[in-house]
């Protein structure tokens, strides 16, 4: 059907007649997408199909990557670039008069995720699919992804996502797998044979019936599967349920809302049953499959792998013990044994606050067997600390899995699985030496480090096509399977025609998203300014907080100077912050704010322009990585784990503006520091300064003018603003004591930009740095990742 522009034709009308009973002529662009959908995916189908009985087959050993997060974006244009008919469609559609991205523009993005954790996740699927690794996705089918935002008079109000509201053209519902899941209710403890044995009374029971959606492959057969579980109530045991009503609504609830707040006690409930739901749903799906071709139980190990992706799939341990002990009768050593050889363990953050830990009176009631069996693995650990090192009841208290009235997830994780991997060279390091040092010291060999990566084939090829285009007229298409070979545009630095080329190219898309700028924000933004980006998450450790009280200074310089000689800048944000984090939502408000101020000021003659994008998602991020000249990775050093936007940004030929965390440093040892614009304390300075409590922000408000006039404005109205509305943020820096170093690191932030200025000036250096990061971007390629965690944790091969 997609054989050449003249067979796509004929099928398309063919098959648009046929599902919509009605003329090409009288069909809407949202007929369109379905259609092409639907041919798409029979198209795949039975490369789908081969794929799974390849896997059979072979009896190779596969991975299953459990996260509560992935991120997926929209899937058409993918799809098209992955089995290389993007021409063919859009050629086709261009004679029947149809604009290819026009019908992408109505697919929703599948926003199944909050940031770097769920798009990480939707790269290691596309890289797994691509490299032809037997490995596939289990995840939840929220109704509702990461709310919609709205900003409205500078502050973030959420909307319900609606992802699905014109169905989802890539799933196919696989009622006949559906499973059960038992919540609340009682174990009965019977002998039986000499045996004890554990029943669950009185459950309430809760169904799991999962939608499939086919991973497809760059220019390779293997389509793998992304498996989303949605929550449905059980109907043969509805009429055990008194309150039918109740039942239905918590049971569907359970799918409803990625991350519910989880403020109060029935928040964490429902947050701890998607988390059981989906691992159990998971589990019980890959033992069945697992029990259809081998027959030894005692082998699950050595043909499966499951990776949970940060601590939200923890429970998988436990729900692995249960099955293999009350399921397959497995004595607990046995059992244990598989348990732990078959669970990876990925950690992304050194955030305390993000090491989920549950109250023992909520998980007791709502899970009483696996409260149970985390119990019995607590015990046993403990004594085994305990004849280690005796008498230490300090260390034992640090680390037993269930202390204090909670259970502690990561604690789990450490003690139940085979190997545990920080995101990058730094944040592994962190976790060895400060922050799991203690389980360090007792299981050396399971820590490993696994730096990020990002799927060049969407955030590069699909998001810069004329970029792809120079790249592979430069040195020709082989880096596009093997990434590490842009590393050969090095010669090409000096080459005035190239540097030329991404020029203009990187113009072009300057010019596409001031357009973009326009129409959403009714702002109007100079292309030849600089565009300096700062997009991710809301959260104060990554500093958006430091940007916006730059802005205020350059404002304030302005003010007092319009002469002033400084290159044109335009910063564009975009971020969520979560419902509940008030502190966030104010840093919103204060950018907001800012920018109404600067961007209506005529004295400044348009030298600087604020712009918040709302709603921040993937379908946005394609449009912005491609036109940054600047990407702002300022988070205070140690905190953040890695990051994969400062890859996109490099990727695409945006200078990095940075402090020596996460990834970036490893960015630096490959660019050179000629290449990139680094800054502030490093992550050594920064715990240290933690431990010692040497942290005085007073003495900086004091001490620098700078600081104490953008400071001073949060309070005095200057921005036009209720002389409240910002005291969080001022209590944040001068009665909180700055937590996350913002005005330590201000007089170095705002040297590096004057830095920044200065290079931009000589056009012929900075475009010699953007080469430079384009070429050695390659090693952030998922593929290089995927690679390492098949060879090094899962020991997975390819199929063909």
């Amino acid at each position: 059907m997609f054989s050449n522009k003249k067979v796509f034709k004929r099928y398309f009308l063919q098959k648009l007649e046929m599902t919509y009973g009605k003329p090409f002529k009288d069909s809407t662009s949202s007929d369109h997408f379905q259609t092409l959908g639907h041919m798409i995916r029979e198209y795949v189908s039975s490369n789908w199909i081969n794929t799974n009985e390849s896997y059979r087959k072979d009896k190779g050993k596969q991975v299953y990557y459990l996260s509560i997060e992935f991120l997926l974006g929209r899937l058409l244009y993918h799809n098209l670039i992955n089995l290389g008919i993007e021409k063919v469609v859009s050629e086709g559609f261009s004679d029947l008069g149809i604009n290819l991205h026009e019908v992408e523009e109505i697919e929703c993005d599948a926003g199944l995720g909050n940031g770097g954790l769920g798009r990480l996740a939707a790269c290691f699927l596309d890289s797994l699919a691509t490299l032809n690794l037997p490995g596939h996705g289990f995840g939840i089918r929220y109704k509702h992804g990461l709310f919609e935002q709205r900003i409205v008079d500078g502050y973030q109000i959420e909307l319900p996502e609606q992802w699905l509201k014109h169905g989802q053209v890539w799933e196919v519902r696989k009622e006949d797998l559906a499973v059960d899941i038992p919540f609340w209710g009682v174990i009965d403890m019977y002998e039986q044979d000499g045996k004890l044995q554990f029943r669950h009374l009185n459950a309430e029971t809760v169904t799991a019936v999962p939608h499939d959606i086919p991973v497809i492959g760059y220019e390779t057969k293997t389509v793998n599967t992304l498996r989303l579980w949605n929550a449905e109530p059980t109907s043969l045991l509805a009429k055990d349920v008194k309150d039918i009503m109740r039942y239905k609504r918590e049971t569907e609830s359970i799918s409803e809302f990625l991350y519910p707040d989880d403020a109060n006690d029935e928040g964490k409930i429902l947050r701890l049953k998607q988390q059981y739901f989906l691992v159990s749903a998971s589990l019980q799906s890959i033992l069945k499959n697992y029990k259809q071709q081998y027959k030894d139980i005692k082998k699950f190990h050595q043909h499966i792998s499951i990776h949970i992706n940060d601590t939200h799939p923890v429970l998988a341990i436990p729900e692995l013990m249960r099955i293999l002990l009350d399921k397959e009768g497995l004595s607990w050593d046995e059992a244990w044994e598989i348990t732990k050889n078959t669970i990876s363990y990925t950690n992304h953050t050194t955030l305390s606050e993000a090491l989920e830990k549950w109250p023992i009176y909520i998980f007791q009631p709502l899970l009483p067997r696996i409260y149970m069996i985390i119990n019995e693995i607590n015990e046993r650990f403990c004594k085994n600390l305990w004849s280690k090192f005796p008498g230490d009841f300090q260390r034992i208290e640090q680390m037993a899995i269930i202390a204090h009235g909670m259970v502690k997830m990561a604690h789990l994780a450490l003690v139940g699985s085979h190997s545990v991997n920080g995101v990058a060279e730094i944040h592994t390091e962190i976790l060895k030496t400060r922050e799991m040092n203690l389980f360090y010291q007792i299981f050396p060999e399971k820590f490993n480090n696994k730096t990020n990566g990002i799927t060049h084939r969407r955030w590069l090829i699909k998001s810069n096509p004329k970029l792809t285009q120079l790249v592979t007229d430069s040195i020709g298409d082989k880096w596009i399977k093997h990434p590490t070979q842009l590393s050969k545009l090095l010669s090409y630095q000096t080459d005035t025609s190239f540097l030329q080329n991404l020029a203009a190219i990187k113009q072009e898309n300057k010019v596409h998203l001031a357009k973009i700028i326009q129409e959403q924000n009714g702002i109007i933004v100079d292309p030849s300014s600089i565009f300096d980006v700062q997009v991710k998450r809301l959260h104060a450790y990554k500093r958006q907080l430091l940007n916006v009280l730059h802005i205020m200074h350059l404002y304030n310089l302005l003010k007092a100077d319009p002469g002033l000689e400084i290159t044109p800048r335009t910063f564009i944000f975009g971020a969520k912050a979560s419902p509940g984090y008030y502190y966030a939502k104010k840093i919103i408000k204060l950018i907001n704010t800012v920018a109404e101020k600067v961007n209506n000021d005529k004295n400044i003659q348009d030298k600087l322009k604020v712009v918040f994008l709302e709603n921040y998602r993937v379908s946005l991020a394609e449009h912005i990585f491609p036109a940054a000249d600047i990407s702002e990775q300022i988070s205070t050093a140690s905190k953040e784990a890695s990051g994969t936007g400062n890859m996109k940004f490099m990727m695409n030929g945006a200078l990095t503006v940075g402090t020596l965390d996460g990834a970036n440093i490893e960015m630096k040892e490959l660019v050179g520091d000629n290449n990139i614009f680094i800054f502030g304390m490093n992550a050594e300075e920064v715990l240290d300064l933690y431990q010692s409590g040497g942290y005085r922000s007073t003495e900086y408000y004091h001490h620098d003018k700078r600081i104490q006039e953008v400071v001073n404005q949060l309070k005095n109205g200057f921005f036009d603003h209720e002389s409240n509305e910002f005291d969080p943020i001022f209590d944040s820096l001068l009665i909180e004591n700055d937590q996350y170093f913002v005005l330590k690191d201000f007089h170095s932030y705002a040297k590096i930009q004057e830095e920044v200025n200065t290079t931009y000036k000589d056009q012929q250096k900075w475009l010699q740095m953007c080469a430079v990061n384009i070429a050695k971007s390659g090693h952030f390629s998922s593929d290089r990742t995927i690679k390492e965690y098949a060879d090094d944790i899962w020991k997975i091969k390819p199929l063909f």
